[in-house]
């Protein structure tokens, strides 16, 4: 699709009321259906998306990452949800022997010494396999919203993604409150990841990721001792519809 579709697409989506989100999610499978997938780390962002999806399309795509390092309630809730949705999930793993000498030169912990040394932890486990998943895809799909943290204040609805060879990025949640993602789980009765009840609005990997204090942004959890606009971990950049294109 040429771009300029995609930056009309762009403006006829950006703001969309919470209730009309199926609409846009139909417009985007009439697009690009097989070749677009939700990436799902199984927060309630996530497992709205989903249900959302599948009530659209049964065969909709869904992959998601398994660093090594996630929280047993994930995988429950990964579980959990592709029993009640008979979804095939893809997943994607980093490599055995990357992550081998990672841990054997800096040991189990080195993301913890410096910006520089998580990043490197985070491509490892999260971007190299995300681009093994985005390779044959026209366009992805992710639960991120605004309002999450200060990285993602000026996200887009769509976005060019112009580190996996310009396809096209698919925030549809990308207006919703933290409210609005709460009471649609609440109101259709879609299983979530536990660790939502213990203070967790983000959830990653386990050693990466803990509560948030009253008073403190959705992310905060996530890498929390590092500065918060930091807190990305290469898999979503700062795309601008408009810029490059």
């Amino acid at each position: 699709m040429l771009r300029t579709a995609l930056e009309d697409l762009n403006h006829a989506w950006e703001g969309v009321d919470p209730n009309d989100t199926a609409a846009v999610l139909n417009h985007a499978l009439d697009l690009y259906h097989p070749r677009m997938a939700l990436a799902s780390s199984f927060g309630k962002e996530d497992v709205v998306l989903i249900d959302m999806l599948v009530s659209l399309r049964a065969d909709v795509r869904i992959f998601s990452l398994d660093t090594g390092r996630l929280n047993p309630e994930t995988y429950e809730c990964a579980e959990a949800i592709r029993r009640r949705y008979k979804a095939r999930i893809e997943w994607f793993f980093p490599k055995r022997e990357v992550v081998e000498e990672l841990e054997n030169d800096k040991g189990l912990f080195s993301f913890r010494e410096s910006v520089e040394n998580r990043k490197e932890c985070c491509t490892i486990r999260k971007v190299e396999p995300l681009a093994r998943a985005l390779k044959d895809l026209d366009a992805w799909m992710t639960g991120q919203r605004r309002e999450q943290s200060v990285t993602r204040s000026s996200l887009r609805t769509i976005e060019i993604d112009e580190s996996h060879g310009g396809i096209a990025k698919i925030n549809p949640l990308s207006n919703w409150t933290h409210e609005d993602v709460g009471d649609y789980v609440q109101r259709h009765g879609i299983p979530y990841n536990a660790l939502h009840d213990q203070g967790y609005p983000s959830i990653g990997c386990a050693p990466c990721t803990r509560a948030v204090q009253a008073g403190e942004d959705q992310r905060a959890g996530r890498w929390w001792w590092e500065r918060a606009d930091h807190k990305e971990c290469g898999l979503h950049a700062n795309y601008q519809m408009g810029d490059g294109i």
